[in-house]
């Protein structure tokens, strides 16, 4: 196996935090070259190893303090608070779905048809904060983290295992603290009310994405756990129909539907096989407009308590000209201001009119868009608002097992139900939402780094073979191309003169590199 030329080092190692990173890198580099070839067959292991060197390249943390393991050697269990402000509701049917292989389950749902012909939905949020208090060792670790990082061969969980994945977990059969949004919905998917309460949940079905959704769109049967609990199909059937309203409204609005190619490592044993594109079915669909309900029906109830908050936003294009620009290039236009419906009429235009290249054009106008990031909300103030999911006051409130701005927010829900101040001051919550986007930011090149040298170690037995491919990027910086099959992004540095985006060409693998994920390409056409 190819690991990586002779030549890319030193040079091509990435320079972050100056000799620290060198050194970490150059170290990694000498472990997996001076491994024999015969022996070097664990690409889970290899792919861990990167991974626990990019983390630690952009300061996060990949491994516990002793501080943290002291503190959970004193959790016995789960939380036991009762008190009459929590509700029971752990009769309700409630259930989870989530990624088939999900432990660290954050958020449960169940539905109720009201006499008027409004839906009231519910959404359960663990409480991890029950457990988790703020100053201490792991609320510390998750801090610095501020969320869970999910690679091919390791996940960094920002919590430990045994509470993520079990104590503070949504799990099935688990009675756990929740904090609840209640929401009623008009049959149009109109909002008429929300509030928010603790509550003990028992989650009594979890289910997967890709087989509810299976089911969901007449391609598959009910799965066994949802078969199990009496009237759950139509607990289903129900929240599909008010997310699809939820859905259409916020496409109406201008919500962003963009199509991404993101492929997940699959492993046989600790052997990279081959490379899997999720897709965004109706049950992902469900979860998500549910979520961004809840993360604004949470917004507005702090915002009524008056209590400032984190929110996330994607501000309007700065980059916009550049997006008209690249709809010009294609034969279309788009207004000179940034105007988020017209850019979804736009995207749904180019995705009927060109399948295969409307991955690689939601990346370009996804870049162009610019990162989300987080800032305080207070109120009174005008907000900034979500370009991409056309809501504003949209605070990450869904997932505190899995994201420190989630387990925040919490807290203020909690204090505030509570009659209590904030536990947060201004001054703290300008340094997190600073802090909160720039480690979240990180996070994600720290997986993005591992699927690319996933991608390029799948690749690394294959240099000479040859691939049809589209051109994905072409600029001074070089020319970009996708191949088909496996799903993979690679430069052509040879033969790139003259190709411009979209154009299908024949490639020929010439080398890789695993750790910086490096695919290289000659025009073989």
């Amino acid at each position: 196996m190819r690991i990586l030329r002779n030549s890319d080092v030193p040079h091509t190692l990435r320079i972050r935090c100056g000799a620290r990173v060198r050194r970490g890198a150059a170290l990694l580099y000498s472990s997996l070259m001076n491994t024999p070839t015969t022996h070097r067959s664990n690409d889970r292991a290899d792919l861990a190893q990167i991974a626990k060197q990019a983390m630690i390249d952009r300061g996060l943390e990949p491994e516990f303090s002793p501080l943290v393991d002291q503190e959970m050697s004193r959790i016995a269990g789960p939380s036991r608070e009762t008190n009459a402000d929590i509700r029971d509701l752990t009769a309700l049917p409630w259930c989870s779905i989530d990624n088939d292989d999900s432990r660290d389950l954050d958020q449960l749902s169940v539905s109720e048809a009201l006499p008027n012909g409004q839906i009231k939905v519910l959404v359960a949020i663990a409480d991890v904060d029950a457990l988790v208090k703020k100053g201490t060792a792991i609320d510390d670790h998750a801090h610095n983290n501020t969320c869970s990082v999910y690679t091919a061969a390791r996940i960094f969980p920002m919590l430990p295992e045994r509470l993520s994945t079990d104590l503070t977990s949504l799990g099935a059969d688990e009675r756990r603290l929740s904090v609840v949004t209640e929401m009623v919905f008009n049959e149009d998917g109109t909002l008429v009310s929300s509030t928010a309460y603790r509550a003990l949940v028992l989650n009594r079905a979890k289910l997967a994405h890709d087989s509810i959704a299976a089911w969901l769109e007449g391609k598959g049967e009910l799965p066994a756990p949802a078969r199990a609990v009496a009237g759950i199909d139509a607990q289903l059937r129900a929240q599909d129909v008010i997310a699809q309203k939820l859905r259409a409204r916020r496409r109406e609005l201008g919500a962003l539907d963009f199509q991404t190619i993101e492929a997940k490592a699959v492993f046989d044993g600790d052997q990279v096989v081959d490379l899997n594109v999720q897709a965004h079915n109706r049950a992902r669909q469900l979860i998500e407009e549910f979520m961004i309900a809840t993360n604004q029906a949470t917004a507005h109830f702090l915002t009524s308590k008056g209590f400032a908050s984190l929110h996330r936003v994607v501000r309007s294009p700065e980059r916009w000209q550049r997006i008209v620009d690249a709809a010009k290039d294609l034969g279309d236009a788009l207004p000179p201001e940034p105007d988020s419906k017209a850019l979804e009429e736009f995207l749904v235009r180019r995705r009927a009119a060109d399948p295969v290249r409307f991955p690689d054009l939601s990346l370009t106008i996804v870049k162009l868009m610019g990162a989300g990031e987080y800032v305080i909300d207070k109120p009174g103030g005008a907000g900034v608002g979500h370009f991409g999911l056309a809501v504003r006051d949209y605070a990450h409130s869904t997932a505190p097992n899995r994201r420190f701005p989630d387990l925040v927010t919490l807290r203020l829900v909690k204090a505030a139900l509570l009659g209590a101040p904030s536990p947060y001051s201004d001054a703290e919550f300008a340094a997190l939402a600073k802090h909160c986007s720039e480690q979240e930011d990180d996070a994600n090149r720290v997986e993005r780094q591992v699927r690319k040298s996933a991608a390029a170690l799948l690749l690394a037995s294959r240099v000479g073979e040859r691939f049809d491919a589209i051109v994905t990027g072409a600029s001074e910086k070089g020319t970009y191309v996708r191949v088909f099959a496996p799903p993979v992004e690679g430069r052509l540095v040879q033969g790139a003169e003259g190709y411009k985006v979209g154009r299908k060409l024949r490639v020929e693998l010439l080398d890789v590199n695993v750790i910086r994920g490096f695919i290289d390409f000659a025009r073989r056409d």
